[in-house]
């Protein structure tokens, strides 16, 4: 494995004039496809290994969320056509003649996936799912099995990673989490699922646009609606003042015009009632965050399988490596990390990786660059227990 140890050129991201940060909340429909197409994997990994002791190809890192229609009104509303959910890919379907109904198994993580996720969505009744998840090509289900001790890389494909978060990054992420929280929807439960922040930071002032899909079951009125927006804001300039002292400008659902009792008011709390569509991989990386100040990979990593590609597996690898770096090295103020394979090698020998430390003034990279190989080199030696964890959900991916 070939590492390339550098010490970062030009201005870390917090030093830089400007910042742009994007979250895709939990109900954005690209959230929703990729959280899909993720449950639908780790399903089909549970089978996979009840079947056949280990997980077999699959990636079913393709879906589509069709946006429906709706008629909705303070007070109320109703879905008039349902929102419409397609999973796509390839995974294995039988083992040692011993056939595995694929398309169940997706079509039931979907739908446990939205009953998990929403409060107001009437899954049953408003959603239709469906799948088109087909057999993989014999080609890479060969390079898939010859991977019987180390698995083998089922794509030519990188990944990215980088630590710690900025301020702008950090309050983006949590603004989204706050939010959409228990113990915030207990008290605000006309907040819905689907939000989105953007952060703009110019120099030491961070400009906050949020849009929420408020549910218009508890919203009564254009007055109570405006009242509500308010304490949402309130909270969130709370929020902020909690994690900077930098100026924060707060807007909520930007586009509403209160005299023309237009206001952003939803059946179910989602947007993908009524047109706004999803699809996997343009939402958030697996960070949780869009970041494009940053290094990024376009990888779809949700649905992927965990156990052999690695344009999942590799975007969790680089970042895990850049948050143990700047964590054991605190001269070392940002830390980006990126590595490539090659279809057919064993994941645990990546092609090439990238480490890219920013260090504080009069502090040398040349001191610990030894130590910063060992970290990657550990970190990539230990995939097979990332790959474990991966394939049980314990990261996130979006």
């Amino acid at each position: 494995m070939s590492i390339q140890i550098t010490r970062g050129s030009g201005l870390p991201i917090a030093s830089q004039p400007v910042e742009f940060v994007e979250r895709k909340g939990i109900g954005h429909p690209d959230s929703l496809i990729d959280g899909i197409v993720e449950n639908v994997s780790l399903r089909l990994c549970d089978e996979y290994i009840e079947n056949a002791g280990f997980i077999l190809h699959h990636n079913v890192d393709k879906g589509l969320i069709v946006g429906g229609a709706s008629n909705v009104r303070f007070g109320g509303g109703e879905i008039t056509r349902p929102i419409e959910v397609i999973v796509a890919g390839r995974a294995a379907q039988s083992f040692q003649g011993k056939s595995i109904d694929v398309d169940k198994i997706a079509k039931r993580a979907a739908m446990d996936y939205l009953l998990a996720k929403t409060r107001n969505l009437d899954v049953n009744r408003e959603v239709i799912f469906s799948t088109k998840i087909q057999k993989g090509s014999d080609g890479l289900e060969a390079v898939f099995s010859r991977g019987t001790d180390v698995p083998l890389s089922n794509d030519t494909s990188f990944g990215v990673g980088f630590a710690p978060y900025s301020t702008t990054e950090q309050i983006t992420l949590e603004i989204e989490r706050f939010l959409n929280g228990a113990e915030f929807k207990s008290k605000m439960p006309s907040v819905g699922e689907d939000i989105k922040v953007m952060s703009i930071r110019e120099g030491k002032r961070i400009i906050i646009t949020i849009a929420i899909a408020f549910v218009a079951q508890h919203v009564k009125s254009m007055d109570d609606y405006i009242s509500q927006k308010d304490r949402v804001k309130k909270e969130v300039e709370n929020l902020s003042k909690k994690m900077t002292d930098m100026e924060v400008e707060i807007s909520i659902n930007n586009a509403d015009v209160h005299e023309l009792n237009d206001a952003y008011i939803t059946k179910s709390g989602l947007s993908c009632e009524a047109g706004d569509d999803g699809s996997v991989g343009r939402g958030n990386r697996v960070n949780g965050l869009i970041t494009p100040f940053r290094s990024m990979s376009l990888e779809a990593a949700a649905g992927k399988n965990p156990v052999s590609h690695v344009g999942k597996i590799y975007n969790i690898l680089s970042r895990e490596i850049a948050s143990d770096i700047v964590k054991l090295y605190p001269q070392v103020i940002e830390c980006n990390v990126s590595m490539v394979s090659q279809i057919g090698r064993r994941i645990d020998q990546p092609k090439s990786m990238q480490i890219e430390a920013y260090m504080e003034e009069g502090k040398s990279i040349d001191a610990i660059s030894n130590k910063i190989k060992d970290i990657a080199e550990e970190t990539v030696g230990n995939v097979a227990f990332i790959t474990k964890e991966l394939s049980q959900g314990r990261y996130e991916m979006f």
